[in-house]
């Protein structure tokens, strides 16, 4: 059985994408999003769970985000993830909900994000250029068991480098629109 699959490599290739995209999502811009809170990670009945599976995230005003904790007991561990999580945010216990304002970005926190969100693109660049060895390493594979000929995996490495220029295109393209909406131009 052949050891190359294009689709493969397209899903892999998208799957960075995705991950880019969902990550990019996290980073803040100064307006409220539910998405700023997705990797905050909360100690609760002796194991980590994410933030969503113990409290409810809404966002009530452009500026504010509003966590409304289920189990009253857990409202200081999540207080305490939110402000150890390294956003920037300040929560203010009001009961079993606690109330985030979202600060205005100094201009050198602006930047610090515009170096995140290249850190995290860097990090899906690497990832695609590892499936695209992965195809490479695959092609050698299967023509060396004589599935097909030099001229035949030449063709097929190829598509993979037209599939993987595509892909670091589109992820350079969802970095540079994040930058820019962070640095606000």
């Amino acid at each position: 059985m052949a050891a190359y699959d294009k689709s493969d490599l397209e899903r892999r290739m998208q799957g960075a994408v995705e991950s880019l995209k969902h990550d990019l999502n996290g980073l803040r811009t100064g307006r409220a999003s539910t998405a700023l809170l997705d990797p905050v990670t909360v100690e609760v009945y002796g194991s980590h769970m994410p933030l969503n599976q113990v409290a409810t995230v809404s966002a009530p005003e452009p500026r504010m985000l509003s966590v409304q904790v289920w189990d009253k007991s857990n409202v200081s561990s999540v207080e305490k993830a939110i402000r150890s999580a390294g956003l920037g945010l300040n929560p203010i216990n009001d009961g079993q909900t606690l109330r985030l304002p979202i600060p205005d970005l100094t201009e050198e926190r602006r930047k610090e994000l515009a170096k995140l969100a290249n850190k995290y693109a860097e990090s899906a660049r690497i990832a695609v250029r590892n499936v695209r060895r992965d195809g490479m390493d695959s092609l050698k594979t299967d023509e060396k068991k004589g599935l097909f000929g030099e001229d035949e995996r030449k063709r097929h490495e190829t598509e993979v480098q037209k599939l993987t220029d595509a892909t670091i295109a589109d992820l350079d393209a969802a970095a540079a629109a994040k930058e820019k909406e962070i640095l606000g131009k």
